[in-house]
């Protein structure tokens, strides 16, 4: 069965890096409606741990969620926008894991792209972004291991 991208590209006016990931995992693991919504994943944590030295500066350890107000507030602050490399997927397994998911539409992203005039930079996420990224301007696919 096709999913379809469940969340609008976020992308302040300012923003001048774009980070991507592959998708959303499936809507039942989510604890907040936005980018990286699963509780697990630890994108929210490495952000509070490497901009304000404290890993659970987005966290309601309270609640068990990622903390959105602050999270967006900080996303406008420093300039960075959010999507992902799939517009439409097809999940092999009924799990959020990039190996069991199958690409049937990937973003466009020069058109994605054309909206943020100041943007310089893209951040992939994970490997299966970095190998669509690569995959779309046609260079080859460095794996992060063979970068040392």
């Amino acid at each position: 069965m096709e999913e379809y991208h469940p969340l609008e590209p976020f992308l302040p006016e300012n923003a001048k890096v774009l980070f991507l990931g592959s998708f959303p995992p499936p809507r039942q693991r989510w604890c907040m409606d936005f980018y990286y919504p699963n509780f697990q994943n630890d994108h929210w944590r490495i952000e509070g741990a490497v901009w304000f030295n404290d890993k659970n500066h987005f966290v309601d350890l309270e609640q068990k969620c990622f903390n959105k107000d602050k999270i967006v507030e900080f996303l406008y602050e420093k300039g960075i926008a959010l999507y992902d490399t799939a517009q439409v997927v097809r999940r092999l397994k009924d799990n959020a894991s990039d190996a069991f998911l199958e690409i049937v539409e990937p973003t466009d992203l020069r058109a994605l792209l054309r909206q943020m005039h100041q943007c310089h930079a893209i951040a992939t996420t994970g490997e299966k972004a970095t190998g669509e990224v690569c995959r779309y301007y046609g260079v080859d696919h460095i794996k992060e291991s063979s970068l040392c």
